[in-house]
């Protein structure tokens, strides 16, 4: 299959120009269906000719095996969640803080990496943030504020500027510094390429409704074996368990401590035929196009406004304008979907393989206003 062809299946990409892959990636038609045909087999004929939860359980299976070899990891190193912030959550919720314990962050984490920390704050948790300058983060500087943390939580792929950060080397600083870390990779499968096991983070938390093109509700957490044995989840169901009714109870191996009960598999079913879509275009091939698109972007941006890289390093490319939100609304009546950000004051167009020059020019001719 190729980009084009990937295209040609998502009804949402027919008529308008769709730039907005970083917040919400529209769904092929035939990932909407799997979804689709499962709850219906699930409902009309699984209670009559199977057993509800056992056919549940197989799909969730299936798509913990897709999730681990998309992303370099074990079957039992993945959960499956309902979002990059359930799964994140699900860490913060895991560990036994104290008053005093130190998390550290950047500041340019989605809110799904800082208000889990916020309501830790309250219990007295000392939460640290890193300055950065431009989507760059200064590792002498990140050294030094990980020095006594317990927990480290930085994205892969930053929402604000579309920089790729470090993270194996951020990973190494953290753990020399006897830290766990806690990486938001959620803009990064699906338009580039990911191996946790090359990160060496202790868990990497994402969701597949971004560039994956798949649904709401389809979101993963991975956890390194060894490091999911000591982690006690709070919340805690059939899922989470060896044996449900064994008392006491003995958690599930690796990461499916992280699952809980009667979840709807629809989200997860589709996350799987998502991936194989994404798998048989190739995402070398992705990543490429990508850094095509992008760049064909960015070259028609003045420089003074452009608040990414060039060349760029991911499909996110934000951009300074008057009236972020004014902007974002006058390109709407152009059939142009980008997204305004609430820092920096700027918009931000999130380019995918699946977009075209066509796509990217008609932006650039109507951001000409702008200059």
């Amino acid at each position: 299959m190729t980009p084009l062809e990937l295209r040609a299946d998502i009804p949402a990409l027919q008529e308008d120009v769709y730039l907005n892959f970083g917040a919400h990636g529209p769904s092929p038609e035939y990932v909407v269906d799997a979804a689709d045909a499962f709850l219906r087999s699930h409902e009309y004929d699984v209670p009559v000719t199977d057993d509800p939860y056992e056919a549940a359980f197989r799909a969730f299976d299936h798509t913990r095996e897709t999730v681990a070899s998309f992303i370099g990891a074990e079957p039992d190193e993945v959960a499956l969640t309902e979002s990059t912030t359930a799964g994140i959550n699900a860490i913060a919720n895991a560990i036994d803080w104290q008053p005093g314990d130190v998390v550290v962050r950047t500041d340019l984490e989605h809110p799904a990496g800082i208000l889990p920390w916020q309501r830790l704050e309250r219990a007295g948790v000392d939460v640290r943030v890193v300055e950065t300058e431009d989507g760059r983060i200064d590792r002498n500087q990140f050294a030094e504020a990980v020095s006594d943390a317990r927990l480290v939580c930085f994205s892969a792929v930053t929402w604000t500027h579309g920089t790729r950060l470090p993270v194996s080397e951020l990973v190494d600083i953290a753990h020399d510094a006897g830290a766990f870390t806690l990486v938001d990779a959620v803009q990064v499968p699906g338009q580039l390429s990911m191996d946790v096991s090359a990160w060496g983070a202790d868990a990497v938390a994402a969701a597949g409704h971004k560039w994956l093109l798949g649904l709401w509700g389809g979101g993963f957490l991975y956890v390194n074996r060894p490091v999911a044995e000591e982690l006690e989840p709070r919340t805690v169901g059939y899922r989470s368990v060896e044996t449900p009714t064994a008392d006491p109870f003995e958690f599930a191996a690796g990461a499916r401590r992280f699952e809980v009960g009667s979840a709807n598999p629809a989200p997860h079913v589709a996350l799987h035929e998502a991936i194989q879509a994404i798998s048989e275009v190739g995402i070398d091939r992705i990543e490429d196009r990508v850094h095509r698109l992008a760049g064909r972007l960015v070259d028609g941006i003045p420089e003074a406004r452009l608040l990414s890289p060039s060349p760029p390093e991911s499909g996110l490319v934000t951009i300074e304008v008057d009236d972020p939100d004014a902007t974002v609304q006058r390109l709407a009546t152009e059939g142009i979907v980008v997204r305004a950000l609430p820092l920096p004051n700027a918009i931000r167009a999130s380019v995918h393989a699946v977009n075209t020059a066509a796509d990217v020019d008609r932006l650039l001719e109507e951001l000409e206003r702008e200059w």
